[in-house]
């Protein structure tokens, strides 16, 4: 779940970078980074650990010049944290190639394999991230082009098409050449164009989502299809082309249930709009299961429950009252590196408002539950401030498996609805009532929005990757994404 952004336009690019990451921030905590290239074919890198108003200061800004570059914020998936896993990741051959990436390969260690036994490229890190850039590089040097064309670049995207399963959305930036940007044949992980009109030229920028253009003055132009690859050259002039023969567009639900920002709209889809109907759906179901419930008050637990938690109320005919007030200056507990970070990052997120809940009924709306750590200190806290009853929902419907595409979610046996009924995860986080939106529910939220998308990526909810995936690999994450394994990272850190 990072955040990537490239632009390209007639000035320099680093301060509309700056504004793109800062509009992307939620999509990574961990770290931020980004590289501009100036007319004389000079990279100017700067990257570093934690947010991006502390990556950036006045002298960092003044030596990243250039008119066309990239960003990246991370948050730690594949490989853990630390400052050599902050991007953009760079390899000189061929050209001097800076790429920034979203998502998770699941056969990194077969391909770091391979391009170190069979290619003689050495992979520094653990980071899926720099095997892929590898695998570019190699497939893009193997054309033996000393002045590359479209063509090159988009026959070297196909090429990785080939060899990289799992999600991945790109932005590289080519010394000298330009900008390239793809996206995984199902297009997992989201990635937008967008375009403006500048005094000579059109100037374009790519980005995770779509949020930032109009502050930056930038008009949405489309997605990045499935597959498909973007070539922004040194002239401003944009390339296209299909480079999968099989892509199906199979785009991460959860982008919006939780990850995206209300603001964007990702392959034609609304998310605020997406989350509305999340809210109306839940509520139907509630009256269906319960029409003579007794809930008094609908709160939602800020942010990204908001939305649906309104029209959840409206079509209950009931009051909506802000219960909670959060502390902006907290990350989202969801990326915190471990579980007793989490517990503590709750009380320190959200302070109560003791009247909303004091001899209430509540039912509180949040966005999904994960490890169930956030919702039972909320419910907890909700039950000290005098609430007679606390039912709880969730916009999404049970998590039961584990990620693989890019959101470091939790090993499986840490996942509170796994192997758990809807009962005995209310009981564990203390609701007296738990209502899940249904799976087919959420679906048609999301389709609602753009009919011509088929399948969704729900694999957290069903189990059922649309990748390949070894049992080897899910073992393995099994033990990396435990909160003891990341403990211990964070230690040595």
């Amino acid at each position: 779940m990072c955040g990537i952004v490239g632009i390209y336009s007639e000035n320099h690019v680093a301060s509309s970078i700056y504004d793109s990451l800062l509009m992307l921030q939620h999509r990574g905590q961990d770290a931020a980074g980004m590289s501009v290239c100036d007319v004389t074919g000079k990279i100017n890198t700067r990257k570093s650990m934690g947010y991006v108003r502390d990556t950036f200061h006045q002298g960092h800004m003044s030596r990243l010049l250039g008119n066309y570059g990239i960003g990246h914020v991370r948050y730690p998936t594949a490989g853990g944290g630390g400052k050599e896993f902050a991007q953009p990741m760079y390899v000189n051959s061929p050209y001097g190639i800076s790429i920034a990436h979203n998502g998770n390969l699941t056969n990194s260690k077969d391909l770091a394999r391979e391009l170190f036994h069979a290619e003689m490229r050495h992979i520094n890190t653990d980071s899926d991230s720099e095997v892929l850039l590898n695998i570019f590089a190699h497939e893009l040097g193997k054309q033996k082009a000393i002045l590359p064309s479209k063509k090159h670049f988009f026959q070297a995207v196909r090429k990785t098409h080939v060899r990289c399963q799992g999600a991945y959305a790109v932005v590289a930036l080519i010394t000298g050449f330009g900008l390239v940007a793809f996206r995984d044949p199902r297009g997992i992980r989201p990635l937008v164009i967008g375009e403006k009109d500048g005094s000579t030229k059109k100037e374009y920028i790519v980005a995770s989502e779509n949020a930032s253009f109009s502050a930056l003055g930038f008009k949405t132009l489309r997605d990045v299809e499935p597959g498909e690859a973007i070539y922004i050259d040194v002239d401003g002039n944009l390339h296209s082309e299909q480079c999968s023969d099989g892509s199906q567009p199979t785009p991460c639900i959860f982008e919006y249930v939780y990850l995206a920002r209300p603001d964007s709209t990702l392959d034609e889809i609304s998310v605020y709009k997406a989350r509305m109907r999340m809210g109306q759906k839940l509520a139907k179901k509630i009256l269906r299961l319960n029409p003579n419930h007794d809930i008094d008050v609908v709160i939602p637990i800020p942010d990204s429950s908001t939305t649906a938690a309104l029209q959840l109320a409206a079509v209950l005919k009931l009051p909506y009252r802000q219960g909670f007030v959060k502390n902006r200056y907290v990350g989202r507990t969801f990326i915190m590196p471990n579980q007793e970070e989490r517990k503590k990052s709750v009380r320190r997120k959200l302070n109560i408002l003791d009247l909303e809940f004091k001899d209430k009924n509540v039912l509180l709306v949040d966005d999904s539950i994960v490890r169930g750590t956030t919702s039972k200190r909320i419910i907890e806290m909700a039950k000290e401030a005098g609430a007679k009853k606390v039912y709880f929902s969730s916009a999404a419907p049970p998590v039961k498996f584990q990620n693989l595409y890019g959101i470091d979610m939790a090993a499986t046996n840490e996942l509170i609805a796994s192997g758990k009924t809807d009962e005995e995860v209310a009981d564990a986080i203390g609701a007296d009532w738990l209502i899940y939106q249904d799976l087919k529910d959420l679906i048609d939220s999301a389709r609602e929005g753009n009919p011509a998308i088929e399948n969704f990526e729900i694999s957290i909810f069903d189990g059922k990757y649309p990748t390949s995936v070894s049992s080897d690999y899910l073992e393995d994450l099994e033990v990396t994404r435990g909160d003891e394994r990341k403990a211990a990272r964070e230690k040595s850190s």
